[in-house]
């Protein structure tokens, strides 16, 4: 199998990956597609197409198989929603249980003693039931999660399931969770035997149903549990403590506290037990209203519901840096690039990271965002925090014997960085479009943004504000300017943009130019135009809230269509235009009166003319019902 030498995941969760050998393979948003192109030989000619092969991942071809499982793993690392399909997962990597894990309880921080959980300056918690593990790291910037997750299901299976977790999720008349939680069913099923580990965590043991070792299926399942049981596998996500997903915030605060507590004991050693234990209530005040019950991320069904969202087109930019032209801009999140790891949060606070490998880590965020790198470290030998400051123009020499180079790093993160402006900053907003995100009645508008303000403004030019907190400029002479404005905040004075600290300006001949706001050079007037004319929507507070509404079903339904037809034939048979043109017929002079001598003549309506659109438009009513009729059996 061919060695991965890039791995990219973009804004829509698409996966991109680049192999030692020329081939690539680029991955759907929702996992359930993927695309092959093998490399060309080296004799090839330059006008012969590479050989490519676009399958279901269902139904992947063994040559395939394990290429596409590591890159589904890439993207279930750093993705908020799974795609586990069951067919493609080592049978030694499932497990069958005879419950549906819903929720999970993490250790009560007024009962467990979580200043025994750290490990190496590491720690790890780990629920209550065995099924979810949180590994926070010694820098306190990112944390590594372990679960237990079921497999992908069909769509129909998908609707129940959720409908069941729906139903669940059920609260009493004092707002605690009903009693039939995880652990509780579970107990019914499988034996959980909680047991404190070496340091103290509390961690979970599972013992699965006996398996019989043959009537087996091809998947290796027991034949006998194959309809009262579930497949499940664990699942190991990365996340920022930046940037995550709402289900892992509580366990993320009792792992903070932990450093908070060691922290209060080695400044509180010399002092009296009495207010030692004060000051640990104070920690541990913060985390007694917390729900200790948090539910675990369920996994895409198999088949996706907008496969014509998906884009089949390779990002050419880690080909072609220099030229500054690519082929279907998308925000890129992770690379995974000669064994770095850069991470890219956008947002209103945008943060770039960058991990080595040597349990050290860069970051730029906030004034310092693209200009300047703080790098972390642990010193191993006293245990401190060392934090390092490098600038983008001014990166130090390499160093012999050093296993990365920061300058190359740095400098590759830059043009990343660089690369994701200039998509930001462009007016085509189809990188927003995912397909698992889509809502089917209003086929992804829901996720476009709309234009929210608009003002020409005389002998200088046409300004534009869109719901996305992006901002068009064209003025008089020929140039124009998109940047992001953050219009959240008013302030008095004219300041770096906190969301994007680039803007990018368009020459009269079409040649583009990513600036910095801090810098503007010669392009200051256009800049400084820009910037007070947001600022002047701040103060005036003259943008309209604009509110993602979803668009009913009524709306969008063939029922609703009926229905506005049927208005209309009722409006047309209640009007006066048959009768004025059976007047008119009748009438042997052929005048027509005017009830007005400003007022225009009307046109003549002949009545077949309108007889025949009542027809048409009956029979489509008729074609209509029948089309329902028939999908509904």
């Amino acid at each position: 199998m061919e060695a991965e030498s890039l791995m990219v995941l973009y804004g829509d969760d698409s996966v991109e990956v680049h192999y030692a050998g020329g081939s690539r393979l680029l991955l759907s948003p929702c996992g359930c597609e993927y695309l092959y192109e093998a490399a060309l030989p080296a004799a090839a000619h330059p006008l012969q197409a590479a050989e490519t092969t676009r399958q279901r991942v269902a139904f992947v071809v063994s040559a395939h198989r394990e290429q596409l499982l590591r890159a589904l793993d890439f993207r279930n690392k750093f993705s908020s929603r799974l795609y586990l399909p069951s067919h493609v997962i080592p049978p030694e990597r499932k497990k069958i249980l005879f419950s549906d894990i819903i929720e999970i309880r993490w250790p009560d921080p007024a009962t467990a003693d979580l200043t025994r959980c750290i490990d190496n300056g590491s720690v790890k918690i780990s629920s209550v039931d065995g099924y979810a593990h949180l590994y926070l790291s010694e820098l306190q910037q990112e944390f590594t999660v372990e679960f237990l997750c079921k497999v992908s299901q069909s769509s129909a299976a998908s609707l129940c399931s959720s409908q069941k977790n729906s139903n669940y999720q059920t609260r009493d008349q004092y707002g605690k969770s009903s009693k039939n939680s995880v652990a509780e069913m579970s107990s019914q099923q499988t034996r959980i035997e909680n047991k404190k580990n070496e340091h103290g965590c509390a961690e979970g043991k599972y013992r699965e149903p006996t398996k019989p070792k043959d009537q087996k299926d091809r998947d290796g399942v027991p034949l006998f549990c194959t309809n009262c049981s579930s497949e499940y596998t664990w699942v190991t996500q990365r996340w920022s403590v930046s940037s995550y997903p709402e289900e892992w915030k509580y366990p993320l605060s009792l792992a903070l506290m932990c450093y908070n507590l060691r922290t209060v004991k080695n400044v509180m050693k010399t002092s009296e037990k009495n207010n030692h234990t004060s000051i640990e209530a104070d920690v541990l005040i913060d985390h007694e209203t917390h729900e200790t019950v948090s539910r675990l991320p369920t996994a895409l069904p198999l088949s996706c519901r907008a496969p014509h969202l998906h884009r089949w087109t390779f990002c050419d930019f880690f080909q072609n840096q220099d030229t500054g032209k690519y082929s279907c801009p998308q925000l890129i999140q992770i690379v995974w690039c000669q064994g770095v790891f850069y991470r890219f949060i956008h947002g209103r606070t945008n943060i770039t990271e960058i991990y080595p490998g040597d349990d050290s880590f860069f970051k730029s965020e906030g004034a310092f965002f693209g200009n300047y790198f703080v790098h972390y470290a642990i010193k191993k030998g006293t245990k401190k925090r060392e934090e390092k400051m490098y600038s983008v123009n001014s990166l130090p020499p390499d160093v012999p014997g050093n296993p990365y180079s920061i300058s190359s790093i740095i400098t590759q993160a830059t043009k990343i960085l660089q690369y994701c402006y200039k998509t930001k900053l462009s007016l085509t907003h189809n990188y927003y479009l995912c397909c698992w995100k889509m809502v089917p009645e209003t086929d992804g508008r829901e996720m476009l943004p709309v234009l929210l303000y608009e003002k020409v403004i005389p002998s200088i030019g046409r300004f534009v504000l869109y719901s996305d907190h992006k901002v068009h400029a064209a003025f008089w002479d020929g140039m124009t300017l998109n940047m992001v404005w953050d219009f959240s905040s008013s302030c008095s004075k004219i300041q770096i943009n906190e969301d994007v600290g680039w803007c990018k300006l368009t020459t009269p001949d079409g040649v583009q130019q990513l600036i910095q706001i801090s810098h503007p050079g010669i392009y200051e007037r256009y800049i400084r135009t820009a910037i007070e004319w947001c600022r002047s929507l701040n103060e005036r507070k003259e943008i309209p809230e604009y509110t993602a509404h979803s668009v009913t079903e009524e709306n969008w339904s063939a029922d609703a269509e009926l229905k506005k037809i049927q208005r209309f034939n009722f409006l047309l048979d209640n009007s006066n235009v048959l009768e004025g043109t059976s007047a008119t017929k009748t009438n042997p002079s052929g005048i027509t009166v005017r009830k007005t001598e400003h007022r225009s003549e009307p046109e003549e309506i002949s009545e077949g003319c309108v007889l025949e659109a009542l027809e048409k438009t009956s029979k489509v009513i008729q074609d209509i019902e029948s089309l329902l009729a028939a999908s509904g059996k």
